[in-house]
């Protein structure tokens, strides 16, 4: 059996130094405190490495991104946040050569556990070397590694045995501990032409990332990490504009207003008027099919069609069905409760559903529903994307309620809204199709305006991948719950009983504790904003 050996950081992958990647984990396992601090000991890291000391400044990394971070928070982060910026940063050449072998070992400094689900799942590798954080009795990371990087060696001593690997890929300086140990050595770069003599086999690509969380965007290099810090005041400040202009203003207004801070809504295809006729049980209202990207996704499609259609929804949480311009409809994932609910509204009105029950932010679409084609035969479907530059809008890990928020923090987030032909009495299922053949035509005629690709994925699977449950919300004896609606209660009472010198008080104190911890302190900063409004 054919076996390699190859290094992580620099080969594998195109970037050599894995500050980045701390830094993401400081951000989404700790928040913005330890997001900060690291950045602020950049320059010390970066001196450690022009003195040639890079273990050192790699340590000092691990110490600041990991001490006090429970260990199930960190693998947590390194199963659903991480794995989307490696494969971006994978380097094709020396996955070619890497992906030949049969038996493909991976050695990193980087701590084991922030890397062993990418390496295993998406480059399908047999074991990974790495070094291995210290854990206290009660589960937390206390800062340190087990080793020293140099022990590394030995992990491939110990895993080989008395062979030798066939191939060892690394760099000049950090590659050669184990490279000695392999028969053959490449460093990068790594030439197509130097494999020419080899026969030719498929080269299979590395599993793609489908399912991914955090809330950054882009990996934070310390350029980049500083300006998101400068940005996160300014982006506050302008999301709570665009809330206030959403819950304030009238709807055929907002696409005007939106432009002035950033907002654009790229609008393709010829949106379908507002039903004349009477809406009857044979004359039911339109039922807008649409992919699902963010929680953002019904709301702007009802200021695109310039008036307000009820949407349903799943999991959201309270605060996002307050922030909404648009009338909710919460649905219970009992099969016939929900039916007879949708029924109910599209006998009513017109109505917005996203198939897939959750969001996807890569270009595939999960599985569709086939409930929404039993229930009418008046369908319109809706190809929904987005691009933003700094957060994302949806996440499986955190607090839901910062979706619409985050999504509205960015500089310029834009849509864009495609709508197709509503869909011929032919294709649906009073021409005697099934639903799960309509549902699945609906699904491959938007993965198709899309470019993207149709896949058998549920919501289910996606929770499981990132979060480790089903993605069932927990509502009734839930300790959290409780805090938050007991915390919201107080606020209500401080707010009914005092003048508006206290209340401006607490909105700074607010803004005091958004420095401490992001999600946390702006999750109470717009609750206070929502019952401000309602109060005065």
């Amino acid at each position: 059996m054919d076996s390699i050996v190859s290094e992580l950081e620099g080969v594998l992958l195109k970037n050599p130094n894995p500050f980045c990647y701390f830094m993401l984990l400081a951000f989404d396992a700790s928040g913005v405190v330890r997001f900060t601090f690291l950045l602020m000991l950049w320059p010390i890291i970066r001196f450690l490495e022009f003195l040639g000391r890079d273990d050192y400044g790699l340590k000092l990394t691990i110490f600041v991104a990991t001490i006090g971070v429970k260990i199930s928070e960190i693998e947590s982060v390194s199963r659903a946040v991480l794995p989307k910026f490696y494969f971006d940063d994978i380097n094709m050449e020396a996955w070619r050569i890497f992906s030949l072998y049969d038996k493909k070992v991976v050695v990193t400094k980087i701590p084991r556990i922030m890397v062993e689900r990418f390496v295993k799942v998406h480059l399908r590798c047999d074991e990974v070397v790495g070094s291995e954080l210290l854990v206290s009795k009660y589960g937390f990371a206390i800062g340190l590694i087990k080793d020293d990087f140099d022990k590394i060696k030995d992990g491939i001593i110990e895993l080989f045995g008395d062979k030798q690997p066939n191939l060892g890929l690394g760099r000049p300086k950090c590659g050669s501990s184990f490279l000695s140990l392999c028969k053959e050595q490449l460093q990068p770069p790594f030439l197509r032409s130097k494999n020419q003599n080899q026969p030719q086999q498929i080269i299979i690509n590395p599993l793609p990332v489908i399912f991914h969380d955090g809330r950054l965007v882009i990996r934070p290099t310390p350029f980049l990490a500083l300006i998101i810090l400068l940005w996160i005041p300014l982006g506050i400040i302008i999301a709570t504009i665009r809330i206030l202009i959403g819950l304030i203003f009238p709807i055929w207004s907002i696409p005007y207003l939106t432009r002035l801070f950033g907002g654009k809504v790229i609008v393709k295809g010829n949106p379908p008027p507002p039903s004349s006729s009477a809406i009857t049980s044979t004359n039911s209202g339109v039922l807008f099919v649409c992919t699902h990207r963010t929680l953002m996704d019904p709301v702007v499609l009802s200021i695109v069609l310039q008036r307000k259609i009820s949407a349903v929804t799943y999991s959201v949480s309270r605060l996002t069905e307050i922030l909404s311009p648009i009338p909710t409809v919460r649905l219970t994932r009992i099969r016939n409760v929900d039916a007879q609910k949708i029924k109910c509204q599209l006998e009513k009105r017109d109505l917005i559903m996203c198939p897939e029950g959750t969001t996807c932010r890569e270009p595939f679409l999960l599985r569709f529903s086939a409930l929404f084609a039993e229930l009418t035969n008046s369908i319109v479907p809706v190809a929904m994307n987005y691009r933003v530059g700094f957060f994302h809008g949806t996440t499986a890990r955190g607090w839901k309620a910062m979706d619409p928020i985050f999504f509205l923090m960015n500089p310029r987030p834009i849509y864009e809204v495609t709508f197709l032909n509503k869909f011929p009495e032919d294709a649906t299922c009073s021409s005697g199709k099934s639903p799960h053949d309509v549902a699945n035509y609906v699904q491959r005629i938007l993965g198709e305006t899309l470019g993207f690709e149709c896949t058998n994925f549920t919501r289910k699977d996606k929770y499981r991948i990132l979060a480790g449950n089903d993605g069932i919300v927990l509502t009734k004896n839930s300790s959290t719950n409780y805090g938050i609606k007991k915390l919201i209660n107080t606020f209500i009472n401080v707010v009914g009983t005092r003048n508006k010198m206290i209340i401006e008080l607490l909105y700074l104190s607010l803004l005091f504790f958004f420095v401490v911890q992001i999600e946390g302190g702006v999750c109470i900063f717009f609750i206070l904003l929502i019952i401000f409004f309602r109060k005065c």
